[in-house]
């Protein structure tokens, strides 16, 4: 007998749905916990209508169910689709289910939304990720001909045992797609930026440094996310160790 599927919803981290707090209509599903919540504002024409908030969507796959909030951290809860659902193409949306009454059954664990590896992504983004980027940015600029010439040959040289670099972030999107987490890795991606961006504005590092840096950061976000999916082979480019200055690296 196949197993019923299990539909999620992310939340901000108050609890309340983003497109009914743009909507002006805020609903909370953390409020509402066991309860039935019908739509505020449903659309008459199902399932077309693409003002701010006009039905539930919700997710049957954990790693994409990001998709609707673009947003960490965020609150992940698990609902029960009610009544009459839909789709505007299954085809193309295999993991969305729209809905204008859901039941709310529980709250669960924010990191499932980040995939298999949740938890250490999370870790990686809140409580490393910067401190990380401040050490790229700063070997960048110790030496920046150096450093390019490493870049170079990461980007364009791979091995029997590693691929190039290039090849590597060229593999992220399609083992993401396969591994349903194209939200996640979207998300995460958004974060990393953001993350190695700032700290490398903060510490006055030269503009080239801070692209370094971004870039080791999107990789390195990538490379935890996707876990041994990918395969050593392509883990190994995307954590970047190999660019590393020797004292850095011989750390490792």
């Amino acid at each position: 007998m196949k197993k019923p599927r299990v539909h999620y919803m992310a939340t901000l981290p108050d609890g309340t749905i983003k497109d009914s707090v743009t909507a002006g209509v805020p609903v909370s599903l953390a409020e509402n916990v066991g309860q039935v919540l019908d739509h505020p504002t449903p659309c008459v024409n199902r399932w077309y209508d693409e003002s701010p908030f006009s039905y539930f969507r919700t997710y049957h796959r954990l790693g994409e169910v990001l998709q609707d909030v673009w947003h960490w951290p965020a609150r992940l809860f698990v609902v029960e689709p009610l009544g009459e659902t839909g789709n505007w193409a299954p085809r193309h949306y295999r993991y969305r289910l729209l809905a204008h009454r859901i039941r709310v059954v529980e709250e669960i664990d924010a990191w499932q939304a980040l995939g298999p590896y949740g938890r250490e992504v999370g870790q990686l983004l809140t409580e490393d990720l910067a401190d990380h980027a401040s050490r790229w940015a700063r070997d960048y600029d110790a030496d920046p001909d150096d450093m390019e010439r490493r870049i170079k040959f990461w980007r364009l040289t791979g091995a029997r045992e590693c691929n190039s670099g290039m090849n590597a972030e060229m593999w992220v999107s399609p083992f993401a797609r396969d591994a349903r987490c194209e939200a996640a890795a979207a998300t995460v991606r958004r974060l990393a930026i953001d993350t190695a961006l700032d700290r490398a504005r903060t510490e006055g590092a030269s503009s080239s440094a801070a692209h370094y840096a971004v870039r080791r950061a999107e990789n390195l976000v990538h490379a935890v996310l996707l876990g041994e999916r990918m395969g050593e082979y392509n883990l190994r480019p995307l954590r970047g160790t190999d660019l590393d200055p020797a004292p850095a690296h011989a750390a490792i």
